[in-house]
């Protein structure tokens, strides 16, 4: 694997953590003058080649806005179940701090992720101490809870939190089983937090939309992609 970072090149390499290595996958801007990067990590279901990743680190290294995406030790070892809360939350400091010290995020850094990631990014944000938080699909419940639990639990206090530190975007389905768009606008707004929420018609936590949604796939994917350059642009030029 490449230990190539900054000068304008793609690399891969591995990162050790406390519960082995993580792996960054660095889809360089060109010329080695990055405007601002962006850092993302993955969902427990899947990995950094999730549909929603993939679109934000092809389009925009050639606006100037590295992408890095993170691979969590649990996914690099081939491992099914994704590990404890505190785990991922050690291993994402870690990577972060191997980021910094290679030139990768040094200043004008937006972190977040999908799902599970985006909580990650969350919990840790006195410790990374970014400029803005990207959440993508941010889970505020979980997708099965027992039926016996009034009222289920909730990790809304993990987004709220974070919001009160840095400037915050989430984006979300509208479809989204485990937390519709309004729903978190709801309860950012209820907690006194100006946390941009932005919807995605017709799309499921994964950003799929149905053969008849007024998007198309592609369309979704866009808007993604939209607000992640929009979140990265606005700490570019100080507007937030």
């Amino acid at each position: 694997m490449s230990r190539a970072v900054a000068g304008g090149v793609d690399g891969t390499w591995d990162v050790p953590t406390g519960s082995g290595p993580a792996r960054v996958h660095l889809h360089a801007a060109p010329h080695g003058r990055p405007r601002a990067t962006l850092v993302l990590g993955h969902g427990a279901g899947g990995g950094v080649d999730a549909p929603d990743l993939a679109a934000i680190a092809a389009s925009l290294p050639a606006e100037g806005i590295e992408v890095a995406l993170v691979e969590q030790p649990w996914r690099v070892a081939g491992r099914r179940v994704a590990s404890a809360p505190a785990t991922l939350d050690a291993a994402w400091v870690s990577v972060l701090a191997d980021l910094r010290s290679r030139g990768v995020g040094r200043r004008r850094l937006v972190v977040g992720g999908r799902s599970a990631g985006a909580r990650v990014a969350c919990r840790t944000v006195a410790e990374v101490a970014p400029d803005a938080l990207l959440l993508l699909a941010f889970p505020v419940r979980a997708l099965r809870q027992p039926v016996s639990t009034h009222p289920a639990p909730t990790r809304l206090p993990e987004l709220v939190a974070a919001a009160a530190v840095v400037p915050t975007v989430v984006v979300q389905g509208e479809r989204d089983r485990m937390g519709a768009p309004d729903e978190l606008a709801m309860g950012l707004r209820d907690a006194g937090m100006t946390a941009r929420v932005v919807p995605v018609p017709g799309a499921d936590h994964a950003f799929r939309v149905p053969a008849k949604a007024h998007l198309t796939q592609a369309e979704a994917l866009d808007l993604v992609v939209r607000a992640a350059r929009a979140t990265a642009l606005r700490i570019i030029s100080g507007r937030y």
